[in-house]
C-alpha cells in the first residue's frame, strides 16, 4: 500500500543566499485535515520560481519518505516532513515503482505522473550545502511531480490508488537516467518523447538535445548564470 504520510504547504519567502536575497517556496510545513487541490496547487501553497517549479505539469511535488534516512545521514541532521520542499511526503512509491503517465486516485483528486523532480539550488539555500542539488540529481532520489486531472480534497493518510499504469512503462528512474546520465542516448530520448503525458519542459529539453542543441543545468543547480 502506498500512502501520504504528510501533506505540506508553504508560501514563498525571501531569504539571504550568497550575499543576495532570493525568493523560495521550499519551506513547507505539515498541515492536518483535508486540503483542496486545484489544477495549480494546494490551498495555502505557492512557488517562487515558475521556471523550475509549479504550473499545470508540476502542480504537486512528491518526495518518498524512504529517502529521508539516507539524506539525514549525509547531512548529519534530523529531517522533518517537507524537508525537500515537497507537497506530499509519501511511503510505498519510489522512482523505480511508477511511470510517467501513471494515474492515481488520491482522496478526492485524480493525479498523473508528469516528470521527475529536478533539484535546484534552493536546496542549498535551505541546508547550506552547495553540492546537495547535484547529489540529489546523481543519486536518482529526486521525487517526482503530479499534474491534476481532477481537483479535490486530499489529506495526510490518504492512499495513492493506481487507476491506470501507462502502457509504455517508462519509469521516473529511467527518465532521470536519460536526462542526467545518458544525455546522448537518442533511443532513450525518443522513448521518453513517445510518452504523450511527459511534461512540456522535459519534452522540449529532449527535443533540443536530439536537434544537437546542448542544454545547461548550471543555473538550476547553483543559482549562478
Amino acid at each position: 500500500m502506498s500512502k501520504i504520510v504528510s501533506l505540506n504547504v508553504g508560501k514563498p519567502q525571501s531569504v539571504s543566499f550568497e550575499k543576495k536575497e532570493v525568493s523560495t517556496g521550499i519551506y513547507k510545513h505539515p498541515v492536518a485535515g483535508e486540503v483542496f487541490l486545484s489544477s495549480l496547487n494546494f490551498d495555502g501553497d505557492g512557488q517562487a520560481d515558475l521556471v523550475y517549479h509549479g504550473g499545470i505539469d508540476k502542480a504537486v511535488c512528491v518526495y518518498p519518505y524512504e529517502h529521508y534516512a539516507y539524506w539525514s545521514k549525509q547531512l548529519g541532521r534530523e529531517l522533518h516532513y517537507g524537508a525537500f520542499g515537497e507537497n506530499l511526503t509519501t511511503q510505498g512509491l519510489l522512482e523505480d515503482d511508477l511511470c510517467i503517465g501513471d494515474t492515481f486516485r488520491v482522496g478526492g483528486a485524480v493525479l498523473q505522473v508528469s516528470q521527475p523532480r529536478q533539484p535546484c539550488f534552493k536546496l542549498s539555500v535551505k541546508y547550506g550545502e552547495p553540492k546537495l542539488p547535484l547529489w540529489v540529481q546523481n543519486t536518482g532520489y529526486t521525487g517526482y511531480y503530479f499534474r491534476v486531472l481532477q481537483e479535490g480534497n486530499v489529506a495526510a493518510g490518504d492512499e495513492l490508488i493506481l487507476l491506470e499504469r501507462h502502457p509504455h512503462g517508462r519509469t521516473v528512474a529511467f527518465a532521470n537516467r536519460i536526462m542526467h546520465h545518458e544525455k546522448h542516448n537518442a533511443e532513450g530520448m525518443r522513448a521518453m518523447l513517445a510518452v504523450d503525458q511527459l511534461s512540456d519542459s522535459w519534452r522540449k529539453t529532449f527535443e533540443k538535445r536530439l536537434g544537437g542543441i546542448q542544454t545547461d543545468t548550471k543555473e538550476r543547480l547553483t543559482g549562478q548564470a
